[in-house]
């Protein structure tokens, strides 16, 4: 009698799950670029090109300013040491204008920058005025001079003057509160430019056979200075008053 042996009843084990090559890889690189993501992120360029720099902290909550080189300074009268830098990458200081809490500079490409005076870490706003960059290239480093005038004496308001026209820029926050236009055939003079109690007066000349009450304009941080004027606020919005832009005063 010989024995037999029947394997019909058993059933095979399925093979096991060999591991993805691919998935594997793709999550080894995944990881092995995340370092390089972080890193590529925090060596981003500062918008418009800033450069801050800070180099000892300030001893007073409005240290001294300059423009020394392309950039801006801050810095102790005393002892003459740097507090903190402005640069923009490619581009020059022409104006600076000093203010509680502020220091409003002007740009070689016309840009208009307002950096936190106190401590330099911050640009609270930037402000392109068109067609500022040809004017300013075609005269040269003069011509910067006046283009930046505080309407009101904390600094609230600030013009920025061209020949074409005078923006008015509310400085907490960078916003266009009013534009005037300078008149037909007529062109603003940021050089010529007179303080008289609470309004600034600023030189429009006409050419020949204009009258001189037309070459003279008087604005303060409302708009321009006419009689019977119903100037909109340029306070924040929800503080009560109507703020909205405009373009200044009746002529």
């Amino acid at each position: 009698m010989t024995a037999s042996t029947s394997f019909g009843s058993l059933t095979p084990r399925p093979p096991r799950p060999r591991p993805r090559p691919r998935l594997a890889l793709t999550l080894a690189a995944a990881a092995l670029a995340l370092p390089l993501v972080t890193a590529a992120h925090q060596a981003r360029p500062a918008p418009y090109g800033d450069r801050l720099t800070a180099h000892t902290p300030t001893a007073r909550p409005d240290p001294a300013l300059r423009i020394r080189g392309e950039a801006v300074e801050a810095y102790d009268r005393t002892s003459g040491l740097r507090h903190w830098t402005h640069a923009r990458a490619g581009r020059r200081a022409l104006a600076l204008r000093p203010a509680p809490g502020h220091a409003f500079v002007l740009w070689s490409d016309g840009l208009v920058t307002d950096t936190a005076r106190t401590d330099g870490r911050t640009v609270h706003w930037h402000r392109a005025v068109p067609g500022l960059s040809h004017w300013l290239a075609a005269g040269g480093q003069d011509r910067a001079a006046g283009v930046l005038q505080p309407l009101d004496p904390a600094a609230g308001m600030l013009a920025v003057v061209t020949p074409q026209r005078i923006a008015a820029y509310r400085t907490v926050d960078g916003d266009l509160r009013w534009v005037l236009p300078a008149e037909p055939g007529c062109a603003f003079d940021a050089r010529r430019t007179v303080r008289n109690g609470g309004a600034l007066l600023v030189a429009q000349p006409c050419g020949a056979g204009a009258s001189w009450t037309a070459e003279l304009i008087a604005v303060d941080d409302l708009g321009r200075i006419v009689p019977d004027r119903t100037p909109l606020g340029n306070a924040l919005p929800g503080d009560g008053t109507r703020a909205r832009k405009v373009v200044a005063g009746d002529r």
